[in-house]
């Protein structure tokens, strides 16, 4: 007796220490492979997969042949694959769910009445009840050891020990007569309430009897007998390449207990010397689990070695997979949702939640609910009828209906439509983005294109009338350089034209910024020219040719290729929405710290030519040229100026038309009147038969073909006019001697008071023909005081009335010319 308590001891002891040990090792899997990496390749999933289902068919070959035949032609559309490896067809899903849909809603019919148990045609993954099935299988091969009778007290003491386990509710051991199947006797112990924290209390069930057979309504129980190795159909196919000593029967209503139940049976085979076979079953209550027929928030990923191996991998370690670990993963993505506009979301049942076909309330929160979910529409998709989503419940039923061909509100009514284009997410039909008002952007973008197609006529004729001097004296290169750079901010208009993208904003960015520059540097150049010659106080004179000037621009435009293309190669401009004043979206360049940093560039550029022009207002040239340059300078800055305050403090949410006519306005204002005022003026002379003659108001204002300030340097490789540079040289040269001849006369008449003035000469009172700069009374004046203060005197008195320094003459000369 005492080496039967001794025994009985250390077996609780050993059943105790396999539980922590298969807990601890269950927990340990479980956390080390969450979060591991799903990426598996298509090849390995799909060798996977086929491994499986291989896998699968062997072992329904091994079992019965029409499983066989059944599991070959079933299509792989139609099969669904579970955590552990199990394989399942939707039909049984499908069946599964109408009878937890009964169950759910008291739809019981005869269950209950005529039967007490109601089992499911789906497996459950039974991984998590690993500590339980161990501590069976330990169980099993003890008794088989000892015996099931020699030791009476043991299989009470063992069942007990069953009952350790955190899942496990109920345990059972029977002893069965060999010859006959009856029952020789039992002992089945549970928890009170098959509560997991329930004291632990003796059962005693009516359907078993000493010297009768256990009822065959029992999901748990199968004659070995009938069925070899118990393989019924009571019992779920074990997970491939995995042994266990017993099985697991499908997840099962009882009446009883109302509660879901999994059962895990073992069979003992005899030992020979008392003709019994044991019978060892465990319950499992599974009512905690969920049907979540949603997708997993969590995905499984298998391999073939995970498999082997039969560990879980979490491919997420959100605060959701604690959750998503009680979901029966067959009935996941078994919801109905339009998968391709919708999306399900899992909704607990309370006990506020009407059923559809009764209107019962549920007695309990249940999450053995089929239709526990709501449907709602995806990012982009909307529904008018129903915003909040479509019920769960209300989606099974108009599904059922569609596959019965009953009604299509399942594919009309119970759907979501998609948004109109541009909105990510709607309430309805209403529209996201802006209308464009084609018929006027094409008119505004024919008058661009029309001017850019100008101004390559212009250059043509420019290029023809090369030699013209109204042209020649104004620089012809420059011209065509001004010609290209407006012929390019034409095109902008062109790129902001249709619907933006990344391609056309790069053209954008492009044509503004590089046209500008190319007309505003060459227009600033033949300023800058301009200046520098004006300001030049030497008699010497400064040429600055049209290849200097080139050398000049030429880094100025390379510096502003090299920006831009470093902004298009590191960080190309893209199109962003934004929205107007109506709240429409539409597209337009993104702008970031390269377009301030250019505007900032561009600015101090403006603000050196304005200096630069205001320092030539008063310069004179031929044909005015300079002044006109600076007036088209002055509307550059001008027009863009007073454009980027529009458009940030008048229309600061204008909608695409606006802003493609606020474009418009200010290459028509900036660009076609810089072509105006430069080219206007040199077209009309043309025109007018002038273009060869100089300019008359130039003449009487003095100046010259070589010494006005557009001309100097112009042209050093062609030939020079020498007859007209004679001609002008010998106007200098009278009006010089008209002058020396005239100061002469003067100081002789001053130096030599005794001379008098001859008849019809420069001092003669009556003489009209030319009139001398001094009058009778100066003169008088001027010899009083030279009579008084001396020689000297007086010729510091002459030269205070207005003659320069250099033209006194000296004391010497004074004297001699006294002498004469």
């Amino acid at each position: 007796m005492l080496l039967h308590l001794i025994y009985v001891i250390f077996v609780v002891v050993l059943l105790q220490l396999q539980f922590d040990y298969t807990r601890a090792h269950f927990v340990a899997n479980l956390t080390t492979t969450i979060g591991s990496n799903a990426a598996a390749s298509a090849a390995a999933a799909a060798a996977a997969t086929a491994t499986v289902i291989a896998t699968s068919t062997t072992s329904a070959v091994a079992t019965t042949s029409s499983t066989a035949t059944t599991t070959a032609t079933i299509s792989l559309d139609n099969i669904v694959r579970i955590g552990d490896g199990n394989i399942i067809t939707r039909e049984a899903i499908q069946q599964s769910l109408v009878t937890v849909h009964d169950i759910a809603t008291e739809n019981l019919g005869t269950l209950c009445i005529s039967t007490l148990y109601r089992p499911l045609q789906v497996p459950i993954n039974s991984e998590r009840y690993e500590s339980s099935r161990q501590k069976a299988d330990l169980v099993a091969s003890i008794l088989q050891e000892v015996g099931i009778i020699r030791h009476g007290g043991l299989s009470d003491a063992l069942a007990k020990g069953l009952l350790s386990d955190q899942h496990t509710t109920g345990a059972r051991i029977l002893a069965l007569n060999i010859t006959n199947g009856s029952v020789q006797s039992y002992v089945w112990w549970i928890k009170k309430n098959h509560d997991k924290n329930g004291e632990l209390q003796r059962f005693e069930e009516e359907g078993l009897q000493v010297a009768k057979k256990p009822s065959p309504m029992y999901p748990w129980f199968a004659d070995e007998s009938s069925s070899p190795t118990l393989r019924s159909p009571k019992f779920a196919p074990s997970p491939p390449n995995i042994y266990y000593k017993g099985w697991w029967t499908y997840p099962y209503f009882s009446c009883s207990l109302s509660k879901w139940i999994l059962s895990y049976s073992i069979a003992i085979p005899p030992s020979g010397r008392h003709g019994l076979r044991g019978f060892v079953s465990i319950d499992i209550d599974v009512t905690g689990l969920r049907v979540n027929q949603c997708e997993a928030p969590v995905a499984y990923r298998f391999n073939y070695q995970q498999i082997q191996t039969r560990r879980l991998h979490l491919v997420d370690t959100s605060a959701q997979s604690t959750e998503f670990i009680n979901d029966i993963q067959a009935f996941h993505k078994s919801h109905k949702c339009h998968r391709d506009t919708m999306v399900c979301d899992y909704r607990l049942p309370t006990t506020d939640s009407p059923t559809i076909t009764t209107s019962k309330i549920l007695a309990t929160p249940n999450t053995w609910s089929r239709g526990a979910y709501q449907c709602l529409c995806k990012r982009g998709y909307y529904s008018i009828r129903h915003p909040d989503g479509f019920n769960g419940t209300i989606m099974e039923i108009a599904w059922k209906e569609h596959q019965d061909n009953i009604s299509n509100y399942y594919s009309e009514v119970f759907t979501c439509l998609k948004c109109a284009p541009g909105c990510e997410s709607c309430t309805g039909p209403e529209p996201c983005l802006a209308d464009y008002n084609w018929p006027f952007r094409i008119s505004l973008l024919t008058i661009s294109v029309a001017c850019a197609v100008g101004c390559c006529i212009l250059a043509g004729y420019l290029f023809h009338h090369r030699k013209v001097k109204v042209f020649k004296v104004a620089s012809p290169i420059f011209l065509l350089i001004t010609l290209i750079g407006c012929s390019i901010m034409y095109l902008e208009m062109v790129a902001i034209f249709p619907y933006l993208d990344t391609t056309w904003c790069v053209a954008t960015k492009w044509t503004r910024h590089m046209g500008f520059c190319i007309t505003y540097t060459s227009l600033l150049m033949k300023t800058w020219r301009v200046s520098l010659t004006y300001r030049v106080k030497s008699a010497h004179k400064v040429k600055l040719t049209d290849q200097q000037l080139l050398q000049w621009m030429v880094p100025i435009l390379l510096v502003m290729l090299i920006y831009l293309g470093t902004w298009t190669i590191s960080d190309t401009p893209y199109a962003v929405y934004i929205n107007d004043q109506h709240g429409l979206k539409f597209k337009q360049c993104s702008y970031n710290w390269w377009d301030h940093s250019l505007a900032i560039g561009e600015v101090l550029f403006l603000a050196w030519g304005i200096r630069v022009c205001y320092n030539v207002r008063n310069a004179e040239s031929l044909y005015n040229e300079a002044r006109l340059i600076s007036y088209a300078i002055y509307n550059i800055a001008i027009v863009n100026t007073a454009m980027v305050a529009l458009h940030i403090l008048i229309y600061p949410e204008a909608g695409p038309d606006i802003k493609y006519t606020l474009g418009f306005i200010r290459t028509q204002l900036s660009t076609t009147t810089t072509i105006a005022l430069v080219f206007g003026p040199k077209i009309s002379r043309i025109f007018k038969g002038q273009g060869d003659k100089w300019d008359q108001k130039a003449k009487v204002r003095s100046i010259t073909a070589s010494f006005s300030l557009n001309g100097v340097g112009l042209v050093p490789d062609e030939s020079p006019d020498l007859y007209q540079e004679n001609e002008e040289l010998k106007e200098q040269i009278q009006k010089l001697a008209h002058q020396i001849e005239f100061i002469k006369t003067v100081h002789m008449q001053i130096n030599n008071r005794h001379l008098k003035p001859k008849p019809g000469g420069y001092f003669t009172i009556t003489s009209t023909s030319f009139q001398a700069p001094f009058s009778k009374n100066n003169m008088s004046s001027t010899q009083t005081q030279t009579s008084k203060t001396g020689n000297e005197e007086s010729q510091t008195g002459s030269m205070n009335k207005g003659f320069p320094t250099n033209l006194t003459p000296s004391k010497t000369k004074s004297k001699t010319t006294e002498k004469v």
